[in-house]
C-alpha cells in the first residue's frame, strides 16, 4: 500500500487545502521509519544504563550513544531535506504552514548539531 502517493482530495468550499503532494520521494523512503526504531531503542538503553549509574566511559553507553547518534544524523537529515523541501511547496499555497515548516528545518539544523557534537564528544573520551 503506497499511502504517501495518493490522490489528493478536491479542496471544500473557501478552505485550504490539507496537504501538498510530494514531488520528489523521500530519501531514505521506506528505511526511516525502521532507523528511527534503531535510534529509539540505542537511546532507551544508554539512557537506562545511565539512569542505573553506568559511568559514561562504559562501552556499552558511549557505543550506543555513537551508533545511536550516527543514525539519528541520517534520520534528520532526511527530514530536514523534507521538511525543506515541503516549505517551498506550501509557500504559494499558505504562507504560515511553509514558515512553520522552515522552523521545523531550523530545528532539524539544531538535531543535526547536537548529533555531530555528541559523535565527537563520545570519540574523543
Amino acid at each position: 500500500m503506497d499511502l504517501d502517493r495518493q490522490e489528493l482530495p478536491p479542496p471544500r468550499a473557501n478552505e485550504p487545502p490539507q496537504r501538498v503532494p510530494e514531488v520528489k520521494p523521500p530519501l531514505l523512503g521506506e528505511w526511516f521509519i525502521y532507523l528511527s526504531v534503531v535510534v529509539l531503542i540505542c537511546g532507551v538503553i544508554a539512557i537506562t544504563a545511565l539512569e542505573l549509574g553506568t559511568p559514561l566511559e562504559a562501552p556499552i553507553v558511549k557505543w550506543l550513544s555513537i551508533i545511536g547518534a550516527a543514525v539519528l544524523l541520517l534520520v534528520a537529515g532526511d527530514a530536514a531535506i523534507r521538511t525543506w523541501r515541503s516549505a517551498f511547496a506550501w509557500m504559494p499555497v499558505n504562507r504560515p504552514r511553509a514558515l512553520q515548516r522552515l522552523v521545523w528545518t531550523a530545528v532539524l539544523l539544531g538535531v543535526l548539531v547536537g548529533c555531530i557534537a555528541l559523535i565527537v564528544f563520545m570519540v574523543g573520551r
